[in-house]
């Protein structure tokens, strides 16, 4: 799956990735391979990138959105910094 995390200001991160974790309105959900497409608004907390199974990088935001659509995640946030 190809990963985008976008600000207003920067590309944050661009690649493939195992699945990503994103703090949802109503709490974590998880984006793995070939997920159904999908777009929720973000809350404040952290995004859990997993490169692997066992590689992880993480990155706080405090608000946003994602969409996924053709195997591809791209997150639109404000706020982000590398944790």
């Amino acid at each position: 799956m190809t990963l985008e995390i976008l600000t207003p200001e920067k590309k944050l991160y661009s690649g493939d990735v195992y699945g990503v974790q994103l703090p949802g309105t109503t709490g974590l959900f998880e984006v793995l391979d070939k997920h159904a497409p999908i777009v929720s608004a973000l809350n404040k907390g952290k995004i859990k990138i997993l490169k692997t199974q066992t590689n992880f990088e993480y990155f706080d935001i405090l608000k946003g959105f994602v969409e996924v659509l053709n195997n591809k995640a791209t997150v639109l946030v404000e706020g982000a910094s590398v944790a």
